[in-house]
């Protein structure tokens, strides 16, 4: 993991700066949604945020209203940001766990990301765990807070994970993925006594496992 860096104070787009300080031109932030849930697959995305951008406008998905993360997706994608989506499945993440299976989703977004566009040349990973690739990384405990790119990865992820949970909603209706997304909350325990396991939850987390 790369070290020396001090990112405290300057907004949110202070790691980023002080990054191309130093001589890195393409500064990524990765970010996961769907550690917690019972059911769907854990998401992460990356994102380069292009030159111009307004950075201020990003914050952490958990803060913002459904409606603001969809219209910030919305206009990332139609700003030209570099972003790269990775899915890890739930059977994957019964395999290997739910901690290696987040890291595995954020170096898929990278993976994909420079599919389409230049690699980044950095990364900033929110937590306290680098991914499993070369590229120079630091960790950022908090990282929506204090990240721009972090920032919009976290929106990415969000909004790309609940389309999901809608599909799944339709696909087992009597489960309502599309209101609790999945999460442990006291319905979703309850539809799970009524109707067991559906082959979107994880079966190793507790409370899945009982239903099985």
């Amino acid at each position: 993991m790369f070290s020396g860096l001090d990112f405290v104070g300057g907004g949110t787009f202070v790691c980023e700066r002080r990054l191309r300080q130093l001589g890195y031109r393409r500064v990524a932030g990765t970010d996961e949604a769907g550690r917690g849930p019972l059911a769907g697959p854990v998401v992460a995305a990356c994102v380069v945020l292009p030159d111009g951008i307004d950075s201020t406008v990003f914050r952490d998905s958990k803060v913002l209203s459904a409606k603001k993360r969809e219209r910030l997706a919305t206009y990332l994608r139609e700003s030209g940001a570099a972003i790269g989506v990775g899915i890890v499945a739930p059977a994957e993440i019964d395999r290997i766990n739910i901690l290696r299976a987040s890291l595995l989703a954020m170096r898929l977004a990278l993976d994909d990301l420079a599919n389409n566009w230049p690699r980044p040349d950095f990364l900033l990973v929110d937590g306290i765990y680098t991914i499993d690739d070369v590229i120079p990384q630091s960790c950022l405990k908090k990282g929506e807070s204090k990240s721009a790119s972090i920032a919009a990865a976290s929106i990415i992820a969000k909004t790309t994970r609940d389309g999901i949970m809608f599909e799944l909603d339709r696909r087992y209706p009597q489960y309502n993925f599309a209101g609790h997304k999945g999460y442990p909350t006291k319905a979703h325990y309850e539809m799970l006594r009524q109707w067991g396991a559906s082959p979107a939850h994880r079966r190793s987390f507790r409370g899945v496992s009982d239903a099985s």
